[in-house]
């Protein structure tokens, strides 16, 4: 059987063992018949270090940035030269997979998928710009967001597939004239296997210093996430230890923000080959979200996949795809985005017995219904679906 190539631009791409996302070498790495070249940028987005030579990997130099500024507009700018430019200097690939955000990473592989003459699949991981209005960060009158919507429309266009990982996207790129069969639905997911815990579990809280009943945040610390409603949160129900594993633009104000409040820490960034440690000597994993209505279907959180592989109960102020997911799972409580607390009571009241089967539950869940396997899966049928010409594209 011929080997196929895919080449996918991802600008915050990390291999595993590094702190960041790892969604597309897992998926990626998990078809037969396919090899893969990931673009990333050079520096990691959470460590801000450079990252070392992986296979499967090639990383382009970007420039370092601080904060939302124009710095960061920079960054992505410098990403889409060089990425474009690697890209056209990798072979000739079968399909070109590009994922946003930014956009700029999906002009990259748009424009490396026509001149080498091969299709072109669209990830669309945010609803830009339309998040960027309802995070207050541009105003639809600006010229940046008319730039960005006119690039987001051509991008679609031109796109063989677009891939979504929410259901609720569905709807918001039907509306800007893309036909529902070039849209096919490849959410986040995670493996139990990959779970498997380095040591027993007393050992790993004594390792991580929890002596309490604990819950566990792992993950971004930027403006969408929303953490000072999971620090207010902790503040007011100070029987349980909160812990924030992770970095972001937003960190150092949140550190600032949370002197005083006891039961609260910040850990570094944790690789994800050490996430199974950390999810086990934890309680509870906790997922929040800023108070943005198109958080409500638009969003596909690797961190909620995680808990439930881990078999970690959690809790989410996230209504809507993510919340309707945890209950429908019986795999923890879901409340309000402005009632944190009253979910984390509820955790310091259940029972370990209480926990456990939540735990299970979320675990039994994401094997059978949205596992990295299955995903995969559903990507090969795509791939093919481009590359031979027929096939199921998975809807």
């Amino acid at each position: 059987m011929t080997t196929r190539r895919v080449l996918v631009f991802n600008h915050f791409a990390v291999p595993p063992g590094y702190p960041g996302g790892t969604r597309h070498v897992e998926l990626f790495s998990r078809l037969p018949g396919w090899t893969h070249v990931i673009i990333a940028g050079r520096r990691n987005m959470i460590t801000g270090r450079p990252q070392r030579p992986e296979p499967g990997f090639h990383f382009v130099a970007v420039t370092p940035y601080r904060g939302n500024g124009l710095g960061r507009v920079f960054n992505w700018a410098s990403y889409a030269v060089t990425a474009t430019v690697a890209g056209l200097r990798q072979p000739r690939p079968s399909v070109v997979y590009a994922s946003s955000p930014h956009l700029l990473a999906g002009l990259s592989g748009c424009v490396v998928a026509t001149l080498r003459r091969v299709p072109f699949v669209l990830e669309v991981r945010d609803l830009w710009p339309r998040v960027l209005v309802e995070m207050g960060a541009l105003s639809e009158t600006s010229v940046a967001y008319r730039v960005l919507e006119r690039l987001a429309q051509f991008l679609y266009r031109r796109a063989d597939r677009v891939v979504i990982m929410a259901p609720g996207v569905r709807a918001a790129i039907e509306a800007k004239g893309v036909a529902p069969e070039k849209i096919a639905f490849i959410p986040n997911a995670a493996d139990p296997d990959d779970f498997v815990p380095s040591e027993g579990r007393d050992e790993l809280r004594r390792r991580y210093g929890f002596t309490r009943r604990t819950a566990v945040y792992a993950g971004a610390h930027g403006p969408a996430n929303g953490l000072e409603l999971l620090l207010a949160a902790a503040k007011a129900v100070p029987e349980i230890d909160v812990v924030l594993a992770g970095s972001g633009v937003e960190k150092p104000r949140l550190q600032a923000k949370a002197l005083g409040i006891r039961n609260v820490r910040f850990l570094d960034p944790v690789p994800k080959s050490e996430i199974p440690d950390l999810l086990h000597a934890a309680d509870i994993g906790v997922h929040v979200l800023a108070d943005v209505e198109l958080f409500r279907a638009g969003v596909s959180p690797n961190k909620v996949f995680d808990y439930m592989a881990a078999g970690l109960p959690m809790v989410t102020n996230s209504p809507g795809t993510v919340g309707d997911l945890v209950m429908g799972a019986d795999a923890g409580y879901v409340t309000p985005p402005s009632h944190l607390a009253h979910g984390l009571a509820q955790m310091v009241q259940a029972s370990p017995d209480e926990l456990t089967k939540m735990g299970a539950a979320g675990r039994c869940w994401i094997r059978d219904n949205q596992s990295r396997t299955a995903m995969s899966l559903a990507l090969g049928c795509l791939l093919a679906s481009l590359v031979d010409g027929g096939g199921d594209t998975p809807r």
